[in-house]
């Protein structure tokens, strides 16, 4: 078996059997394979695709490249969340804790920010000393003395996937969707969970640009981790504007303080108890969605969510004192208003500049080596709809230096536009794929 003839037959758009599959993925795991001649076969497949046999097959070689976590002993349903990624999206640090108050185990593996999305380890760093690289053993102790741990990818977990990242994020194939499929997949069902419910972000500030290419991302994730033996579902979800108010590691980890205090942004809280009504179904804690609403509202009620943070914080090392003094958290003192130049309304968002321009300030990073400054980012005072006059502020940006500010109030300037006329607000919730009805058994 050869490369030269697996990277031409898909080029001419035949389909490739498992052993071809494994040959071309565990020889670059090994190195045998160069990079070259994988970035040829990573082309083939953005152009021609795969079908999906062939995907399922992809994700199952690239989950058993490395080391997967076994949660068989740990009782109860484990459930998992992905989110494709977004601006101000901090979704997890909330959901993860809350879902787990209710008592359902929550293990999850998660990722770093890259270039106008942000990272939910990122995020997580900004907490002094918190540890988001935990060994197997350490992982699985602590899902089951707590119920929850947000960890990295190690080096010995779904290696292929991350060789295969690093590689389409130089070679302009990223944007397909088997491989998407199979990079995504991989990583969470080697996460040792049962069941999974995918947040597909669709909007200017998403990978998914639209609803219909959300949609059929959605339909590959939920297929794909049905084939490997695990329930899951998805929401198509809104990102033509960021996501609550606050963009920026520290900045985020404070408003996921105030929402699991009750006290978020009502677009925020909407996202995290839909999510987790549908983790409460899949994890047959809760029978309706209704149920799984109202349970989790009186978790966010009582703080028993962030009591589950907290303990999360501790186990992983770092300083729970956060979640009253959010001053311990680094965060510069020098701000600044971007001010609105005319009344009259908020009607869109260029969400991919505004997260771009908070990679600019610090925030965020455009290569993978690059480093974070947490104490950087952005709160939006408006949103779509919302009535704006001359003169008040549309963001104010937390800064370190005079040039990054420059750079980022040139492009918050260029990202709003502003109406004569009342717009609606966005539905949040595009759509729901995954199960035809809200109940399970």
């Amino acid at each position: 078996m050869r490369a030269v003839d697996i990277i031409g037959k898909k080029r001419d758009g035949e389909e490739l059997i498992r052993e071809e599959l494994e040959f071309l993925v565990e020889g670059y795991v090994k190195g045998e394979i160069p990079d070259y001649q994988m970035s040829a076969f990573l082309m083939a497949v953005f152009y021609r695709g795969m079908t999906f046999s062939e995907t399922g097959m992809m994700t199952r070689v690239m989950m058993n490249s490395g080391k997967t976590f076994d949660l068989s002993e740990i009782p109860g349903i484990k459930v998992d969340k992905h989110s494709t990624g977004g601006v101000g999206d901090k979704v997890s640090l909330i959901l993860a804790p809350l879902v787990a108050s209710v008592g359902i185990p929550v293990p999850m593996v998660s990722g770093r920010g890259l270039g106008h999305t942000g990272g939910t380890l990122d995020k997580l760093e900004s907490i002094p000393g918190f540890q988001t690289r935990l060994d197997q053993d350490r992982f699985i102790r602590q899902i089951h003395e707590i119920g929850v741990a947000i960890i990295g990818q190690t080096d010995d977990f779904v290696p292929a996937d991350k060789k295969l990242y690093a590689l389409r994020d130089v070679t302009a194939t990223v944007a397909s969707i088997p491989l998407i499929s199979s990079s995504i997949v991989s990583k969470k069902v080697a996460s040792g969970a049962d069941a999974f419910i995918y947040d597909v972000k669709a909007g200017n500030g998403a990978f998914m640009n639209t609803p219909e290419e959300a949609h059929e991302l959605a339909v590959a994730l939920i297929g794909v981790t049905q084939a490997l033996g695990c329930r899951a579902r998805a929401l198509v979800t809104d990102m033509n504007q960021p996501l609550g108010r606050f963009v920026g590691n520290s900045l985020e980890v404070i408003e996921s303080i105030q929402t699991l205090k009750g006290e978020g942004p009502r677009d925020l809280t909407q996202i995290c108890l839909e999510l987790g009504a549908r983790m409460l179904v899949l994890g047959e804690t809760a029978k309706t969605l209704e149920q799984g609403r109202e349970t989790l509202g009186q978790k966010l009620e009582s703080g028993a969510g962030l009591e589950k943070f907290r303990e999360m914080i501790m186990a992983q090392g770092g300083d729970p004192a956060v979640c009253d003094r959010p001053e311990l958290l680094d965060l510069s003192t020098r701000k600044k208003d971007v001010i609105c130049p005319r009344d009259g309304y908020i009607a869109s968002f260029d969400t991919e500049l505004v997260g771009i321009c908070s990679m600019k300030l610090g925030a965020g990073r455009e290569t993978f080596d690059a480093s974070i400054d947490p104490g950087v980012g952005l709160f939006v005072h408006k949103m779509i709809g919302d009535r704006v006059s001359s003169g008040e502020p549309l963001y104010t940006v937390y800064y370190r230096d005079e040039k990054s500010l420059k750079e980022a109030v040139e492009g918050l300037e260029r990202s709003v536009a502003i109406s004569t006329k009342p717009r609606d607000a966005l539905p949040l919730i595009i759509e729901e794929i995954g199960q035809e009805d809200n109940t399970i058994g």
